[in-house]
């Protein structure tokens, strides 16, 4: 298998639809790829405590978090057929309703791009340093609990 190098896998404020667009169609030209999966995070407008976010600020331990995001591409390409992976992450305020996680596989089959995304998730979710302050409607804010 050869060595990948470390990418940078955050984006500062919200991930863009266009910027979703513009990396699902340069994959077009690879026809040996049968199959592509996506996961988009959104930030909910979660009702907590009488309060409402309207926000997420995030921020990450940057080099940290992109040793880990790189270990856990490495590990999915070698537990699923992938053809290719991106794992991009919000740094900075994403409003409610935006984009702040975007994970991209592709695949010769659909059975492991729906196997790949789940995997992908979780592990991003459960193994890398990034960290989330709702912002309030009332301005007040607290540090998020991943659920």
């Amino acid at each position: 298998m050869k060595e990948r190098k470390i990418k940078n896998a955050f984006r500062e404020g919200p991930i863009s639809s266009e910027f979703i667009g513009d990396s699902i169609a340069k994959h077009q030209s690879k026809t040996s790829i049968g199959a592509h999966n996506i996961f988009l995070g959104q930030v909910r407008a979660d009702e907590i405590d009488g309060k409402t976010v309207k926000a997420i600020q995030y921020s990450a331990y940057e080099d940290m978090a992109n040793e880990k995001f790189h270990e856990i591409r490495e590990a999915a390409f070698e537990k699923f057929n992938l053809t290719c992976m991106h794992i991009y992450h919000s740094l900075g305020e994403v409003q409610k309703g935006e984009i702040c996680m975007f994970i991209f596989v592709s695949s010769p089959r659909r059975k492991e791009v729906f196997k790949a995304i789940e995997f992908l998730v979780n592990e991003v979710k459960a193994k890398v340093p990034i960290f989330g302050k709702e912002v309030f409607e009332d301005a007040t804010h607290q540090w998020k609990v991943n659920t």
